[in-house]
């Protein structure tokens, strides 16, 4: 059973879904608690979302899947995700490293980085198994709002097979962890 989900820009879901990234990097939202950001769950579903997502802090390999909302008030979940490595990075040069390895510009990282004056970015690698019929909810305003996590009423979500086979979820943390490493 899985009781949360992730609120995350629609753009880096498809990309998490899709297996063209298993990485994302994250501050929190405006409404999280002062110290920001924690990974308060280790499995939950892709919530995408389409507030606040800004093509100008997309790499633009990943702009062609911006999209508008294909279903306003209806809630698409597409895919469960596991933590693999979860790292805190606290210096900025090791957080503009992971550029390659997620979806968004160096300036985005770095804004997130220093967002409300405190220096840093939890850099979060996922094993993304989409499900076999995403799971659809009408949105309730308890949904609704920048925060990060969201309470589901309980669901057994149908997840497929991982979109990165183990040797590449192993290559990708490995250059995550020598990045953060640096």
């Amino acid at each position: 059973m899985t009781s949360s989900a992730l609120k995350e820009w629609d753009t880096q879901c498809q990309a998490l879904t899709s297996g063209e990234t298993a990485l994302l990097i994250r501050k929190g939202g405006i409404m999280e608690t002062h110290a920001g950001f924690e990974v308060e769950h280790r499995e939950f579903l892709l919530y995408p979302t389409f507030l606040h997502q800004n093509p100008a802090e997309l790499r633009p390999d990943f702009l062609p899947l911006l999209r508008d909302d294909p279903q306003p008030g209806r809630l698409v979940l597409p895919a469960l995700a596991e933590v693999v490595a979860v790292h805190k990075v606290e210096s900025l040069e090791q957080a503009l490293a992971l550029e390659p390895y997620q979806a968004l510009t160096a300036g985005a990282i770095e804004r997130r980085f220093h967002y409300r004056g405190r220096p840093w970015v939890h850099a979060l690698l996922l094993r993304v198994r989409p499900l076999r019929e995403p799971l659809v909810l009408t949105e309730t305003p308890e949904m609704l709002g920048c925060v990060s996590w969201v309470p589901l009423p309980d669901v057994a979500p149908d997840a497929g097979a991982p979109v990165l086979d183990e040797t590449e979820l192993a290559r990708l943390r490995a250059g995550v962890e020598a990045a953060v490493s640096r």
